[in-house]
């Protein structure tokens, strides 16, 4: 089976596109992904020495959690 196009094929006036399209939006359906992410992610570099400590984004922030935990909360006035 060949995955070349049928050279025996000819454009026809039927294959052109239309100068305009008419599109039905009552069809349409909200896009299921574009709420996905509302965030983008920050991206920190570690340097080379605490990387090899830190291989996943999970250790990193795992670790910065338990820091911050340990940092007392202070109260607003």
């Amino acid at each position: 089976m060949s995955n070349t196009p049928n050279s025996n094929y000819q454009n026809s006036a039927e294959d052109d596109l239309l100068p305009e399209y008419n599109f039905d939006y009552s069809q349409a359906r909200p896009n299921r992904f574009a709420a996905q992410k509302s965030q983008p992610p920050i991206t920190v570099t570690l340097d080379a020495d605490v990387a090899e400590v830190f291989t996943t984004s999970e250790a990193v922030n795992h670790a910065l959690r338990t820091i911050l935990s340990a940092i007392p909360k202070t109260v607003d006035k």
